[in-house]
C-alpha cells in the first residue's frame, strides 16, 4: 500500500484490494475536491461526468458541475437511503441518456450507495467526495433495498477509482448526522475485530479507526469547526470501511440493514443507537474483541463504554427516539434471524427480541439477553 507524495502537499494511497483481482483505488487526503476534480475525471479517461447526490445537497451539486464546466454531463440529486432499485433504475435511465462516462458520488452513505449500484449496472468509473464520516466509500459492500427487503453484495465492481477527503464538505451536513457517521465508521472497526476470517492488519487497522473516533468525534461535538479532528476523523473513516473488504460484517450490520431498509429508519442514527447493544450482544462470545474495544474507547467495559460515548454526543438514545415501534419488534426478529451470518454469538429469535426491546427504550447496561 505505497504512499507517495503529490504537488500541495497532499498524499494519496494506492489501495490494492486483498479480494481476487485487485482494483486500485487512489485514496487523496486534505483534497481541495472542487480545485482537483476536472484533473482526476481526465486522468481516467473521461469527459462526461454525472454528479449523483441527494435532493438536499443539489446546490452544492450545481455549483461543483459549474466548477468543472463541460466535463458535467449532468447532475442526479435524487439519491434516497437504503438505495431502493426504482431510484437506481431511474438513475440510470438519466446517466444513459447523458451519455456518461463517469460518476461523481457526493454526499455520504445514500450517494455513494447510488453510485455504486449504478457502477454496478453500467461498469462506469467512479470518483467518491464524502461528506460524511460512515466510510461507505471504502468498502466493496452495495446494500439495496428490493420490494422493502434489504440486500448486499459483495464485489470489486462497486469500488470508486478515486476517493477525495476533502474536510470542508463535512460542514455542509448537520454536526448531528455527521457524529453519527462516525458510529458506522466505529461499527466496522467493532465488527472486523470479532470476524472469523479478520487478520492481523485489520486487527491494527480497526484499532486504529476506534482510536481516532474515539478522540476526534468528542471534539467535533464540542466545537463543529474543528478541522484539524474533522480531517482526522476521515483517516478514521478510511481505516474502518478497509476493514470491510476483508473481514466479514456480523449481528450489527444485519439488524441496522433490516431497520433500515424494512422500517425505513435513518441509517446514521440506527447504527449509532444500536451499536452498545450489538456490543453487549457479542460481548461473552468475543472477549478479545471486547477487550480491544474497551482499550481503545479508553473504558473498561466496551459495551458501555459505548453507550456512554453516545450519549456524550447527544446522538438519539434509543429506538423509539427514531420511529420504531414495539409492535415491529417481532418482524424485525423474525428478518434478522432468517437467513445465517458468522457472528460470535448463535441469533435466536427470543435473544434478538430482548436486544430489540433493551434498543427501543434505551436501557443502560448490563443487558440480560438471556435464552
Amino acid at each position: 500500500m505505497p504512499l507517495r507524495a503529490r504537488s500541495g502537499g497532499r498524499a494519496y494511497f494506492t489501495l490494492m484490494s486483498p479480494a481476487p483481482r485487485p482494483r486500485p483505488v487512489r485514496v487523496v487526503f486534505d483534497a481541495d475536491a472542487k480545485g482537483i476534480l476536472a484533473d482526476e475525471i481526465k486522468q481516467l479517461g473521461c469527459a462526461r461526468a454525472v454528479i449523483v447526490t441527494v435532493a438536499e445537497f443539489d446546490k452544492l451539486a450545481q455549483e461543483l458541475a459549474a466548477q468543472i464546466g463541460s466535463l458535467c454531463a449532468g447532475v442526479f440529486a435524487e439519491a434516497e437511503s437504503h438505495t431502493p432499485v426504482a431510484v437506481t433504475d431511474r438513475a440510470a435511465v438519466y446517466v444513459r441518456r447523458q451519455n456518461a462516462d463517469c460518476l461523481v458520488a457526493l454526499g455520504g452513505s445514500t450517494a455513494v450507495g447510488l453510485s455504486k449500484a449504478l457502477a454496478l449496472r453500467t461498469h462506469l468509473h467512479q470518483i467518491a467526495l464524502p461528506m460524511s464520516f460512515s466510510g461507505a466509500e471504502v468498502t466493496a459492500i452495495l446494500n439495496e433495498t428490493v420490494s422493502g427487503l434489504k440486500t448486499q453484495v459483495y464485489t470489486l465492481a462497486v469500488l470508486p477509482d478515486v476517493i477525495l477527503y476533502d474536510v470542508s464538505l463535512t460542514l455542509v451536513i448537520h454536526t448531528g448526522a455527521v457524529l453519527a457517521s462516525g458510529l458506522i465508521g466505529m461499527a466496522h472497526a467493532v465488527e472486523a475485530l470479532y470476524a472469523p476470517d479478520r487478520t492481523p492488519a485489520v486487527t491494527l487497522m480497526a484499532e486504529e479507526g476506534i482510536r481516532i473516533f474515539a478522540k476526534t468525534l468528542p471534539a467535533i461535538h464540542a466545537d463543529p469547526l474543528d478541522m484539524r479532528a474533522r480531517a482526522r476523523a476521515m483517516h478514521g473513516a478510511w481505516l474502518c470501511g478497509s476493514c470491510l473488504n476483508t473481514a466479514s460484517t456480523g449481528l450489527h450490520h444485519r439488524l441496522c440493514e433490516i431497520l433500515g431498509g424494512s422500517f425505513r429508519l435513518s441509517h446514521f442514527n440506527t447504527h449509532a443507537v444500536m451499536l452498545p447493544y450489538t456490543i453487549g450482544y457479542n460481548a461473552a462470545a468475543a472477549p478479545d474483541a471486547m477487550r480491544r474495544i474497551a482499550e481503545n474507547l479508553g473504558t473498561k467495559n466496551a459495551a458501555k463504554g459505548m453507550y456512554d460515548f453516545t450519549r456524550r454526543l447527544t446522538l438519539p438514545p434509543s429506538l423509539a427516539a427514531i420511529g420504531f415501534k414495539r409492535d415491529q419488534i417481532e418482524r424485525a426478529a423474525e428478518l434478522v434471524v432468517a437467513n445465517p451470518i458468522l457472528n460470535p454469538r448463535p441469533l435466536r429469535r427470543s435473544t434478538i427480541r430482548a436486544l430489540l426491546d433493551s434498543a427501543l427504550a434505551g436501557e443502560p447496561p448490563p443487558w440480560p439477553f438471556e435464552e
